[in-house]
């Protein structure tokens, strides 16, 4: 966390908070970015989007609780035509930042940050929040309603069965002595094997 702080460029400072001095309680912080926002993280999974996101941040003596409520779209790349679309986003997620003697990831969801903290950035969990929310099949959405109804009918005509309706069912297709006429092929393989 420390070295991403580093590498906080000006269009990410928006998205410090000063948590020194806070009194034990909660605050909320609202902010709002564009194109800028995804340039300046020097990634290459989003390159165009807006949204809002509001951080509710609960301070205590031993951590600070961040809630954020994200809305906006993001520009993606169809995967099947390659042509770009605009996907929703409407999402939330929470982080939970311990105080402690060093800074450490525990989880996705938990990190140790030095107790001497005086900042932090909010703007690497509101994308890492933003990234979640998207769907892993990125399909156009003219196209996305066709591919599930052809997921859809697959499931309705798939039927699995051990036997096929044109077999009969196991008790009339097992040999008896009192039955007249031919005995399946596969019942006389089965008694030779067994020595009968």
């Amino acid at each position: 966390m420390q070295s991403f702080l580093r590498k906080v460029v000006k269009e990410l400072a928006k998205y410090n908070i000063d948590i020194f001095g806070l009194e034990d309680k909660r605050y909320v912080y609202d902010f709002e970015s564009g194109d800028a926002f995804f340039e300046e993280l020097q990634q290459d999974v989003i390159q165009h989007g807006s949204f809002r996101a509001q951080v509710t941040l609960d301070k205590s003596s031993t951590m600070v609780q961040l809630l954020f409520d994200i809305t906006g779209s993001v520009v993606l790349t169809c995967d099947r035509t390659l042509d770009p679309f605009d996907e929703p986003i409407d999402t939330e997620g929470r982080m939970i930042l311990k105080f402690g003697d060093h800074d450490e990831e525990l989880t996705e969801e938990i990190e140790i940050i030095h107790r001497n903290t005086n900042r932090i950035n909010v703007a690497r969990y509101i994308f890492d929040f933003i990234v979640l929310s998207l769907p892993m099949k990125r399909l156009h959405p003219s196209i996305r309603n066709e591919e599930t109804g052809e997921e859809d009918d697959e499931f309705e005509t798939l039927v699995y069965s051990s036997h096929s309706d044109n077999e009969p069912d196991e008790e009339e297709a097992t040999p008896n002595d009192d039955t007249e006429g031919e005995v399946d092929p596969r019942w006389e393989a089965l008694k030779k094997l067994r020595g009968k």
